[in-house]
């Protein structure tokens, strides 16, 4: 898929042992404050790709993910798929978001855009995509598979996507920790993505 977006970011290739940890689709009050306390016991800070709407429900939450030194990213209003709804109404969708979420990082939802709304996104914000997908939001998938998901296909500077929602909390809270643990015994160092990042 990278060919088809460029100027979309992937990861960041270092010759560090590093990763960076992102969420999408949150705050909900069911799962990103045991999130944020898994993260709390690792010492990890992560990026949250928030869903307008949500933020506009749960503001304590949004505030707390910045209280405690993550990073958030706008991941849309409503959550919408690009290929399926006018570029006007989509763009309109993200700036709904930009309302309540004060950052340059986007994230399209599903990964999904098109040429016309890449080139105006792209002149306003960093897009950000992952290149290790969790599959936490797949109910056909355990735990365990989440976790090799992650560990069999991570390298430095890997961009890793995680969700922080009621559908994929089952096999997201419990296969995080092991995540962490697994990169931090191997003294990886876990960053935030800043909007100035290259």
């Amino acid at each position: 898929m990278k060919w088809l977006y460029p100027g979309v970011e992937w990861n960041y290739p270092e010759q560090e042992k590093t990763i960076y940890i992102t969420f999408d689709d949150g705050p909900v009050p069911e799962v990103t404050p045991k999130v944020l306390e898994i993260l709390r016991e690792y010492g990890v800070k992560a990026t949250f790709f928030c869903i307008g709407d949500n933020v506009r429900k749960y503001p304590e939450l949004y505030n707390q993910i910045l209280a405690e030194g993550h990073r958030v990213g706008n991941h849309s209003y409503s959550h919408y798929n690009a290929w399926k709804v006018s570029a006007e109404a989509y763009l309109q969708d993200v700036e709904d978001g930009a309302r309540l979420i004060e950052s340059n990082l986007f994230r399209p939802p599903y990964g999904k855009l098109t040429w016309q709304v890449l080139i105006p996104l792209r002149k306003k914000y960093r897009i950000v995509m992952w290149d290790v997908i969790s599959c936490d939001f797949d109910e056909t998938v355990s735990a365990e598979q989440v976790y090799r998901n992650v560990t069999e296909n991570a390298r430095p500077g890997s961009v890793i996507v995680f969700h922080d929602s009621i559908k994929a909390a089952p096999r997201m809270i419990e296969a995080l920790p092991e995540i962490l643990n697994f990169y931090s015994e191997r003294a990886y160092q876990f960053k935030i993505i800043h909007p100035a990042i290259q």
